[in-house]
């Protein structure tokens, strides 16, 4: 009798667990719920499987909220409570809007400096063609809220139906600050309104605070140093502040999972002790991807992954099957061409960066691409299931 050959490479698969809440033995919890899923659904595990779960579930068995007032506090503090210019927010109800409702009830005024014609993430405030029939160089021309509207007009975001022009000046004034937004795209424009600063972009942050810094800037706070430590006992994130955050309630805030390393040491020991297998584990937030129709880089968080086991260090290193097929096999075929690949995977380098054969393969840290299969798998609304196994990720054409 032959042997079974293997059909099936990489699966993913959401599981679902109770509720979470705040001090929660989240590690326990887990490795309950994968163990009892994989006996349920009968498959088993394997050495090299990863568990993944969402930043949300861990932020919340943390307990790592604030509050708007938090907020508020730390700004007056670090920035004076006078007017503050607040830099390249995105557009975001969820993510920004009640970033911002604090910070204004720590200010008497906001300049609001938006980027144009979208955000960081691609979050359009108005159309790269409108740009272009108005004239108008965005890399160089600064706008006032008046000019914008003479040009443009309202622009509601395309998916939430949000004129964010409006809804961010109508939220500075109702928490009693005076807003005046302007719209440009280098970071020092804001000087000539303000010279405490509040950056908000998310990636390209550090360099944006050394720009405001060289220009003359007297106090730059990144969102990254707002909430960077507790606030009237508040929750914090001592590396990203407000950075990763979310709306929890109407003045509360869910912050970014503080230092979370020894609970994904624990699941994996944990997963060890109950089924003699070496799994990987991770934390996970937003992939790493972009929407081709609306433009929107999906990685609002400051990483896709905070805390991840050794074995998930680094980049793939893999070989390029079809380039294999075309160019050093291409007189091969059937099991012949099969038994030459499969040899060359055995003997590949192990480093193949500039190797022809693996171009084209994703040069990518392998948690922001597991990261992002995750965020896919366990989606954003009602499925249940904030923990997300892997399996045969790093399997190849030879297993």
């Amino acid at each position: 009798m032959k042997n079974k050959e293997r059909r099936v490479g990489t699966v993913s698969r959401g599981i679902r667990c109770p509720i979470i809440r705040e001090n929660d033995d989240l590690a326990a919890i887990v490795t309950q719920s994968v163990i009892e899923a994989s006996e349920y659904e009968e498959f088993e595990l394997h050495d090299r499987d990863v568990i993944a779960m969402t930043e949300s579930i861990v932020a919340r068995a943390q307990g790592n909220y604030a509050t708007v007032q938090d907020i508020a506090e730390d700004v007056k503090n670090k920035l004076g409570g006078n007017t503050i210019g607040v830099i390249f927010p995105i557009l975001s109800r969820n993510r920004f809007a009640i970033c911002l409702k604090g910070i204004a009830m720590g200010a008497k005024k906001i300049v609001l400096m938006l980027s144009y014609p979208s955000d960081e993430v691609g979050n359009e405030l108005v159309s790269l063609d409108k740009i272009d029939e108005a004239g108008i160089n965005p890399y160089s021309d600064i706008l006032d809220e008046k000019k914008y509207r003479e040009l443009f007009g309202e622009n509601k975001h395309e998916f939430t139906g949000v004129d964010y022009v409006a809804y961010y000046k109508e939220l500075i004034e109702e928490c009693g600050a005076e807003a005046e937004i302007i719209f440009a795209n280098q970071a020092k424009a804001i000087l000539n309104y303000a010279d405490h600063i509040i950056n908000c972009d998310i990636h390209t942050r550090a360099r944006t605070k050394r720009i405001l810094l060289a220009n003359g800037a007297k106090v730059v706070c990144g969102l990254d140093e707002i909430l960077n430590a507790p606030v009237n006992g508040s929750g914090c994130n001592e590396r990203y502040g407000l950075l990763g955050s979310n709306k929890s309630t109407e003045d509360k805030i869910k912050l970014f999972p503080r230092e979370c390393r020894d609970l994904v040491l624990d699941i994996q020991e944990r997963i060890l002790k109950a089924t003699g297998k070496h799994v990987e584990v991770m934390v996970y937030g937003d992939g790493a991807f972009k929407d081709p129709k609306g433009k929107i880089w999906e990685l609002a968080d400051p990483v896709v992954s905070p805390a991840f086991t050794d074995g998930l260090i680094g980049t793939p290193n893999e070989l390029k099957l079809k380039y294999l097929a075309d160019n050093d096999f291409k007189d091969l075929s059937g099991e012949e061409l099969k038994k030459a690949i499969s040899e060359s995977i055995k003997h590949k380098d192990g480093n193949l960066v500039g190797n022809m054969a693996s171009q084209g393969t994703t040069p990518r840290q392998i948690t922001d691409l597991i990261g992002s299969l995750c965020d896919l798998t366990s989606g954003s609304g009602d499925k249940g299931t904030p923990v997300v196994l892997v399996q045969g990720y790093f399997d190849n054409y030879t297993n």
